[in-house]
Order: C-alpha cells, then sequence, then structure tokens
C-alpha cells in the first residue's frame, strides 16, 4: 500500500504536510486515540480522511451539517475517494448509491450527522458494515458549555467503546475546559494523544466598531469589497432579510439564510455560495458551521456573537486558504442587554449560566481591547503571542487616557449601594440623578451622589462597559444583573494602582433612534429571569405565560423588586389566588429565596391586617413567658392572632372575649395598643 506521502501527493496534491498535520496523521493511522485542536484553514480534514485511505474498514465520519459532510464528500469523490453521507437530506437514489458501494466494500468513508446515533438500529449496522476508526469533526458539540452543543454528541462515547475501535476528535474552537469535556464524554476520561496545534489565523485581520448605524457600516464595508465572497452575521432573521436587500440595493450579489426558510431554499443558498464568486450570504449563525469553501475573503458581524469562542469559529471561516481575509465587528449596549437576557432566560443550570456570562464579558474584552486584539484572543486559548500588525488597534493604536478617578467614583457607587444595583441606578447616583429610586433608597445623601458630573450618562455607559470588559466588574446572576467588584479592582479602588480607558469607544459618533427598552438597564436581567420562570411556569401548567401574569406585571416586580408577599400583593395583576399560586415562585427569582410564610398569614398578604399580625405575633414572643420572663410558657394560635388583626376589638372586654382570661391576662394590654397604634 502506498504510504502517507505518497497518497497526500497523488490523491490529495499536496507536496508537503502543513505544519502538525504528520504527527497527527501518524497517531491516527497507528489506532491510537487522538485529540487534535487544529485552526480552522490549518488542513483537520486531511488528518483523518488520509488516515481513513491507510487504514482497513470503514471511517465513520461523524459531522453536525449536511452541508459540511456534502461539501466533504463532493471533494472526496472529486479526487477519486470512495466516499458517502447518509443523511436527511439524501434523495433516494443517492441513499442507494451509498448502500451499494458499502455492501461492495468500495466505501471508505461514511459521513453521517450525530442524530442518526439515536436510531438503535444504528450500532447494528455500522458493526455489520466493518467500521475500523471513528473520526468526530467539531469535537466541541460535545461540551454542555459550549456555544454548538449537541446532545446526540453525548452518544459517541458509547459508540466507541461498543465498536472497540479507535476514535479520532478535531476541533479548532476548545477552552481548557472544553478540552477536559471532551475527554471525559468521548474518551471515558482516559487521556488520548492530544495535539495542539494553536489557535492563530495570522491572514486575518482583525477589526471591531462601536455601533453608528449598523446597516449603513456593514454596506460601506462590502462596498470596498465588491465581488469579494462574504458572509454577514446577524443576530435576528428578520434583519438578515432587510439586510440582503439592502445590499442588493447597492448592486451587491446577496441572499439571506436564516433557519425560518423552506429547507429546499436554504439547500440553493448553500450550493450557490459554494458555487458562485463574490456571493454574500448574510445570515444567522445557522450558516456556515464547517464551511469548506476556501476563498471567503471577508466575514462582517452586525451583531455581537454569543461569546469568544463563537466569535473565534464564526471569523475562522474566512481565509481557508491562507490568503488575506478581514472581518469586522460591530457591538452596542443593546448587544450586551440581548447577549445577558438570552444567558439569563435560558433554562442551563446556574453553573452553566455563570460561565456563558464569563465567556461573553471575554469577548466585551475583546471588543475593547487597548491592545493588540490578536494577543487578547489567543490569551483567552492559553497562547502568548506579540502584537501582530494585522488588527485595527495594531494599525491604529485607540485613542486612551487615564480614567483611574472615573473609574474608582463608579467603584465607590457599587460598593456603597451594598453591590445591589445596575449601571442604569449607579449612573444616576454619580451624575446626581435625584430619581424616585434613588431618593425612596436614601442615595441622594451618599458621598458618591453626584461626584461624577464632569462626565455625561453616555460617557459613564462607556466607562461601565469597558470596566465590565476589563473584568474590573461582573453582573452578579443571583442579584440579576447588579454589578459586583472583582479582586481586580481592589488595587485601583485603595488607590494603588492606575487604569485606562479607551476614549474613542465611549461615545459612538452620532445618535440613532432605538427601540424603547421595556425596564432600565439595571432591570433589565430581573425581567429576563422572570419571564423565564413564567415561561416554566406556563409550560408546566400548559397554559400561555399571560394566563400566569402579563408583561406589565413583570414589568413592575422587575422596578419594584417586592421582598415579601405583602410587597408582592400590591402589584398590579397581583390577585390572591395568583399570589397563592405564584408568589414564593416569583419572590424566590427577586430575592434568592422566599421566607416560609404561615398559611394564616399567607391570606393576610397586602392587606392592612397583615402587618398588624406581625405586629401582635412580634409582642406575643415579648410576653411568651410573662413580663418577668420567668411564668409558664403561653400563646395563642395563628388563627387566633388573625381574627384580632381582622376584627380589631376595642377594648379589654372584648379582648377577653376573644382571648379567654389567662391569654386576655397576659396579652390584652399590649395587643390593645398594638390595634390603637395601626389606628
Amino acid at each position: 500500500m502506498p504510504g502517507a506521502a505518497t497518497l497526500l501527493r497523488d490523491v490529495f496534491g499536496f507536496d508537503a504536510f502543513r505544519p502538525g498535520q504528520e504527527d497527527i496523521v501518524d497517531a491516527v493511522t497507528g489506532g491510537e486515540n487522538v485529540l487534535a485542536i487544529m485552526p480552522t484553514g490549518g488542513g483537520k480534514s486531511l488528518c483523518f480522511q488520509l488516515p481513513a485511505l491507510l487504514r482497513d474498514g470503514v471511517t465513520v465520519v461523524i459531522s453536525p451539517l449536511i452541508a459540511l459532510m456534502r461539501d466533504q464528500v463532493r471533494a472526496l469523490r472529486a479526487v477519486g475517494v470512495e466516499a458517502g453521507a447518509l443523511t436527511s437530506g439524501n434523495t433516494d437514489e443517492e441513499t442507494d448509491e451509498v448502500w451499494q458501494a458499502l455492501d461492495a466494500g468500495r466505501l471508505k468513508l461514511l459521513y453521517i450527522a450525530p442524530e442518526r446515533l439515536a436510531a438503535g438500529s444504528a450500532i447494528g449496522m455500522l458493526r455489520r458494515i466493518g467500521v475500523g476508526l471513528i473520526a468526530v469533526d467539531e469535537a466541541h458539540c460535545v461540551s454542555q458549555w459550549g456555544h454548538d452543543f449537541r446532545p446526540d454528541y453525548l452518544r459517541i462515547g458509547e459508540l466507541r467503546r461498543a465498536l472497540g475501535v479507535p476514535l479520532a476528535a478535531f476541533t479548532a474552537t476548545a477552552d481548557a475546559e472544553t478540552r477536559d469535556e471532551i475527554v471525559e464524554k468521548l474518551f471515558d476520561g482516559q487521556a488520548p494523544a492530544s495535539f495542539l496545534h494553536g489557535f492563530d489565523r495570522p491572514n486575518i485581520n482583525l477589526t471591531f466598531a462601536a455601533k453608528d448605524g449598523p446597516r449603513r457600516q456593514i454596506t460601506e464595508f462590502a462596498a470596498a469589497r465588491k465581488g469579494q465572497s462574504g458572509i454577514v452575521y446577524c443576530g435576528t432573521r428578520a434583519k438578515t432579510e432587510t439586510l440582503a436587500q439592502a445590499l442588493r440595493g447597492d448592486g451587491h450579489n446577496a441572499c439571506a439564510y436564516h433557519g425560518g426558510m423552506e429547507a429546499e431554499d436554504r439547500r440553493i443558498v448553500e450550493a450557490r455560495f459554494n458555487a458562485e464568486d463574490g456571493l454574500i450570504v448574510v445570515a444567522t449563525v445557522a450558516f456556515g458551521m464547517g464551511v469548506d469553501k476556501p476563498d471567503i475573503r471577508w466575514v462582517a458581524h452586525a451583531d455581537l456573537p454569543k461569546s469568544i469562542e463563537a466569535y473565534y469559529q464564526e471569523i475562522g471561516r474566512a481565509g481557508r486558504d491562507g490568503a488575506p481575509a478581514e472581518t469586522l465587528t460591530l457591538y452596542g449596549p443593546d448587544d450586551i442587554r440581548l447577549r445577558r437576557s438570552q444567558i439569563d432566560e435560558g433554562l442551563a443550570p446556574p453553573e452553566r449560566r455563570m460561565a456563558d456570562h464569563a465567556r461573553l464579558n471575554a469577548l466585551l474584552g475583546l471588543a475593547e481591547a487597548q491592545e493588540c486584539r490578536r494577543a487578547v484572543l489567543l490569551r483567552y486559548f492559553g497562547e502568548e503571542k506579540a502584537a501582530c500588525g494585522n488588527c485595527d488597534t495594531c494599525e491604529t493604536p485607540p485613542e486612551v487616557f487615564d480614567g483611574t478617578e472615573a473609574v474608582r467614583k463608579a467603584l465607590s457607587a457599587i460598593l456603597r449601594t451594598d453591590e445591589f444595583f445596575g449601571a442604569g441606578h449607579l449612573i444616576d447616583i454619580l451624575i446626581g440623578n435625584e430619581t424616585d429610586k434613588v431618593r425612596g433608597r436614601g442615595h441622594d445623601q451618599l458621598p458618591t451622589f453626584g461626584v461624577g458630573r464632569d462626565l455625561d450618562r453616555r460617557t459613564w455607559q462607556g466607562v461601565f462597559r469597558q470596566m465590565m470588559g476589563l473584568d474590573l466588574i461582573r453582573p452578579d446572576r443571583e442579584r440579576h444583573g447588579a454589578l459586583r467588584m472583582t479582586e481586580t479592582a481592589r488595587p485601583i479602588l485603595r488607590g494603588e494602582q492606575s487604569i485606562t480607558l479607551r476614549r474613542d469607544t465611549l461615545v459612538t459618533k452620532s445618535r440613532r433612534p432605538v427601540a424603547k427598552a421595556l425596564v432600565s438597564d439595571e432591570d433589565a436581567p430581573l425581567l429576563s429571569a422572570l419571564k423565564a420562570k413564567r415561561r416554566a411556569l406556563a409550560e408546566a401548567a400548559r397554559v400561555p405565560a399571560y394566563v400566569v401574569f402579563t408583561d406589565r406585571t413583570l414589568i413592575e416586580i422587575a422596578e419594584t423588586r417586592p421582598a415579601t408577599l405583602d410587597q408582592m400583593a400590591r402589584i398590579s395583576g397581583v390577585g390572591a389566588k395568583k399570589l397563592e399560586r405564584y408568589g414564593d415562585a416569583f419572590l424566590e427569582v427577586v430575592n434568592g429565596e422566599a421566607e416560609p410564610v404561615h398559611p394564616t398569614r399567607r391570606k393576610l398578604a397586602g392587606r392592612a391586617s397583615g402587618e398588624v399580625y406581625d405586629q401582635l405575633l412580634e409582642v406575643q414572643a415579648d410576653l411568651a413567658r410573662g413580663e418577668t420572663g420567668i411564668d409558664r410558657p403561653l400563646s395563642c394560635s395563628a388563627s387566633l392572632l388573625a381574627r384580632i388583626a381582622s376584627t380589631r376589638p376595642r377594648d379589654v372586654g372584648e379582648m377577653t372575649r376573644l382571648l379567654g382570661e389567662k391569654r386576655a391576662e397576659r396579652f390584652g394590654t399590649a395587643f390593645l395598643d398594638v390595634l390603637r397604634a395601626a389606628g
């Protein structure tokens, strides 16, 4: 059989391996379990395709997207390698052709989607065809902490054990935490031969810009690159349609792609993108995972990506041929609010939501970077690199200023308000804005009230955004986005360290009308959490969400933050039945934990008699053993206290008739004092 170098040249047409490929090919060919992290465009596919030709049996390749599988099968067949895919997108003729090749023993690579492993017959079928190697593409999809989690990837480890064959896993996107999870889920914690060949894509230019008319910014970026293939990523389906139309209006060959389109229409776009030069696809992130098109010259994000891993993978679709490529990422406060709410409204466990917030913080740090962006990006993935000269911060060093005083004022405001508020309320304190909320909490009396009048609100918003990006402050999930100081900030607060901020990203060049937010910035995370709880309760009860509480009710809860059932009962739309059914659940969302309340007391929630009941209970506790504290214990039942709070006896006689002689003697006078004070 020809050796690897011969097949590399004769089949794939390469005179030499790219850096790192040969060691991986040798390990996979030799039957070792392998985990390889290689940059996009580094030639991952060759590292399992070439060993498939050198080994006996069929190599089954598990890949996440039909488009990716079809691309690779087409490319392999074009170089004379027998390959096929079994996917839901196959025609009957294509599927028959694959089975005929398998039955004849001709097929060397079989591509399947991870979802196929859910079928009970899958393992039996793979045993029958003589699988000799499992290759897993986009292996980071196994990680429940990642941005592309695919539950069916969790079945791959079981498949490896059942078939008793080696497994080679490949990805371009895996931080240390994700790598550990890949080893645990795919290799049962037994360390495979690992190859970490870096994350750097030096041919890709990295640029970020604050939003200042995103449609214009994207169309201008595309106009300077007319005739080049590009991808524009958008946060919503609707935006893909409108932006594609705007690009067509400017004379570009552009089309939209999103999950709401018919499957056939999506296939047409995929086929056009692979076949046509200079096509721009404006898409949601559903497009492009594993795209093999080598000459994508630019990738633009009209909205901030979900995480630094998502950003890295999406820009990695440009310049796979190694030639120069460019990127542009737009971001603004609305993006940050959207991404925070998506994390908070998700049903992921708390530790994963915290990890997702940390990943978003890392991306914000990259967006506000004052040094080489590539150095910041690679440092996140555990690599150190000197300034690259191929990013916007290297080409045009940002304008910075000493932000120590502003940061210390912001940190002081955070600490003096017990780290319980978001940026909006803190800025009101700093600029001396006497809102009802500021006055109601006595924050207009704080030493920090008005100390930041030298900066306007929009500048302060930029300061807080940069502080978050620099990891000086973090939103606290337990407090629904309230900002808390990190250890990194303490030397600055103590005056032991200074900090520089970017002046050029504090305020965008022009103001554009934006949709009015339902609530202020600091209340938005809590509203998101309340909506998530409402959705869970509505799904459990199989009723529309508004049947639990309307948006208006949730907004009022988010703004007033009730701490007790009494306060919750005063919220518009919270009646007695809803208070009884949902009160505790929503108080837990607001406060982290709802205090247990006696059923009798619960019925008085929101009424004046409820507060009287609490005072009677307090008095009773003080006099339980008499005024001297040595008498025999005595108390009233909860229902008796509730009757006193509701009927309000006016004198000793009425009180004695309710309490009886003994209890009236112990508590009567003190109870009457409570009732008189309550009016």
